[in-house]
C-alpha cells in the first residue's frame, strides 16, 4: 500500500466512527418538516372550547397539566411559612433616584428553609406604588451587582428605575443551581425531595419559576409596588422560565421571553436550531424526566409551545428574538407567539392581531395584549430589548411620559 491510500485509508475510518455521534442541526427553512399542531380550542375529550368558562376551568387547566407531566414537571404549592426581611437599605440610590432595598425571602417546609436573596430599585420620584419588572437571572451575579458599582446591558437597572418602573432581580443559584452536579441542593433537595423521586416532578427550570413566584409574594407584601402591574422578564434558559411562570401564575400582568428558543417560545416540531433532543442531552437537570421520550420524536408531543403561550391568556405575553440567534429559532418563536395569542383574540375578544410574515429586524409590533421584536445582533438580553418591554409596559398600563 502506498503511503497516500494509507493515509486515506485512516482518515476514512476516523470519520466513519466520528460522524453518526455528530448530531446535525437544521438552519435551512426548507429543510423544516412537515407538522400539524395540537388545537388549543379542543379539549382533551373533544369538546369544542368557544367560551371564557370553557377555557379557564377545562381547556387551560388541560394545558397546563399536560406541560407539568411531560415538560417542566409539577410546581409544588405547600410550603409551611414565608417570611421578608429587609437585610440592607439605602434610600439614596442612584444618586437618588431610587430606593434600593436587598431582601432575604425565606420559605419554610417541613421545619427545613432556605433563601432567596431579592435585589430591588424603587424609583423615588413618585409617590404611587410603582410597576414591576423582575428579571430571572443566571447569568454571572456581576450583571446584578446592587452596588452599581458594576453596571451591565443584561439588567440596566438605572434605565428601568429612569422610566418609572421598579428594577427587581434574585439569581437562580438561590433556588436550584444553574449546574447538572449541584442542582438538587437548594429547595429541591431541602424542601420538595419528593419531587426527585417522580418523573414528573420540578427540576431546575420549575424551580426557577417557583423562585419568582416567591418574588411576587414579596412584592404583594411592599406598599411601594403595584403587584397588579408586575412583568417576569427572562433570557434563553431564563426565558423558559419565565414562560413557565406566566403560565403557572396568573399574577403576573406581562410575562417576557427572550430568545427562549427550545422549550421556551420556539415551536418544537420545527426542529429549527436547538431540538428536543440536544437540550435534554445537554441540559438533562432542566425539564423533568418524561419530556426524554420526544428525543428525535418531536411529533409525538402531546402539545407544542404555542399552547404554553396561550395558557397565558387573557394576561400579556411577550416574545422576543434576535437575528443571528438561529439557535433560537427566531420564526419559530414568532409563529409560537402569533399562534398561541389566538386565545386572546378569540376568546376573550381582544383587538388587533400580528402580521402573517415574520416581522422584520427592529421592527417591533406590539399589539394591545401581545409584542414581538427581532434585535438586529447575537444571543443576548440588551438595552435595546429593554427599552422595547418598557414601550410595551407604557402602553399596556397607559403611561405617558412628559
Amino acid at each position: 500500500m502506498t503511503f497516500k491510500y494509507l493515509l486515506f485509508l485512516s482518515l476514512y475510518v476516523l470519520f466513519a466512527y466520528r460522524t453518526p455521534a455528530q448530531e446535525v442541526f437544521n438552519y435551512d427553512e426548507s429543510n423544516v418538516p412537515s407538522f400539524s399542531l395540537p388545537d388549543p380550542f379542543v379539549s382533551q375529550k373533544g369538546q369544542v372550547i368557544e367560551t371564557v368558562q370553557d377555557w379557564e376551568f377545562r381547556r387551560r387547566k388541560e394545558i397546563i397539566t399536560l406541560f407539568e407531566n411531560q415538560v417542566y414537571g409539577q410546581l409544588p404549592r405547600e410550603l409551611d411559612n414565608i417570611r421578608f426581611q429587609l437585610v440592607s437599605e439605602d434610600k439614596q440610590a442612584m444618586g437618588g433616584s431610587a430606593h434600593l432595598k436587598e431582601i432575604d425571602i425565606q420559605v419554610e417546609r417541613n421545619g427545613k428553609n432556605i433563601t432567596i436573596r431579592l435585589i430591588l430599585f424603587v424609583p423615588t420620584q413618585t409617590s404611587k406604588p410603582a410597576p414591576v419588572f423582575l428579571l430571572i437571572t443566571h447569568r454571572d451575579p456581576e450583571n446584578i451587582d446592587p452596588t452599581r458599582n458594576v453596571k451591565m446591558g443584561f439588567w440596566p437597572a438605572e434605565a428601568i428605575v429612569e422610566r418609572g418602573f421598579a428594577a427587581a432581580t434574585f439569581h437562580v443559584k438561590d433556588v436550584s443551581d444553574d449546574n447538572n452536579d449541584t442542582f438538587k441542593e437548594d429547595i429541591l433537595n431541602t424542601l420538595y425531595p419528593e419531587q426527585l423521586e417522580m418523573d414528573n416532578g420540578m427540576r431546575g427550570l420549575g424551580s426557577w419559576a417557583w423562585g419568582a413566584m416567591r418574588a411576587m409574594d414579596y412584592f404583594e407584601a411592599d406598599p411601594l409596588i403595584d403587584a397588579n402591574r408586575a412583568a417576569v422578564v427572562g433570557h434563553s434558559r431564563g426565558g423558559k422560565a419565565s414562560l413557565w411562570t406566566g403560565a403557572q401564575d396568573t399574577r403576573w400582568a406581562i410575562t417576557i421571553s427572550n430568545e427562549s428558543g427550545c422549550g421556551g417560545a420556539a415551536l418544537s416540531r420545527r426542529k429549527f436550531g436547538e431540538t428536543v433532543k440536544r437540550i435534554n442531552t445537554n441540559f438533562p437537570y432542566w425539564f423533568t424526566d418524561n419530556f426524554n421520550q420526544y428525543n428525535d420524536r418531536e411529533e409525538l408531543l402531546p402539545l407544542d409551545q404555542h399552547m404554553l403561550v396561550a395558557a397565558i391568556a387573557p394576561r400579556a405575553v411577550y416574545v422576543a428574538s434576535a437575528s443571528e440567534d438561529e439557535w433560537a429559532d427566531p420564526k419559530g418563536e414568532f409563529l409560537s407567539l402569533s399562534l398561541g395569542t389566538r386565545v386572546h383574540r378569540e376568546i376573550y375578544g381582544m383587538e388587533g392581531r400580528f402580521p402573517s410574515a415574520l416581522p422584520d429586524v427592529e421592527s417591533p409590533v406590539h399589539l394591545p395584549y401581545a409584542g414581538h421584536h427581532i434585535r438586529e445582533g447575537k444571543h443576548n438580553l440588551t438595552p435595546y430589548d429593554w427599552d422595547r418591554f418598557m414601550d410595551f409596559a407604557d402602553q399596556l398600563y397607559g403611561i405617558h411620559h412628559e
